[in-house]
């Protein structure tokens, strides 16, 4: 994912994300020592990822960066009059 949609969640969410990498991670690493893993690229990315919701979560803890703000979808509709 891009940093960009990491920014979009919410707290508990970037905390839900981090969990699910680190369990992807740990299989990926468990794949990789049985030779079950034909492309061990995949490894660094998901390290990357990790390394990016932990940056974030750090900079909303220091207060550099914030929650995105809870946006309520307008529901206007255009009636045309004639």
């Amino acid at each position: 994912m891009k940093k960009t949609t990491y920014f979009e969640l919410n707290t508990q969410e970037l905390n839900a994300k981090l969990n699910e990498l680190k369990a992807e991670l740990f299989n990926l690493r468990f794949k990789h020592s049985t030779n079950q893993l034909p492309n061990a690229n995949v490894i660094v990315v998901c390290k990357k990822d990790i390394a990016k919701v932990k940056t974030i979560l750090r900079q909303r803890e220091l207060g550099i960066s914030f929650e995105p703000a809870k946006t309520k979808k307008s529901t206007k509709t255009s009636a045309v009059k004639k």
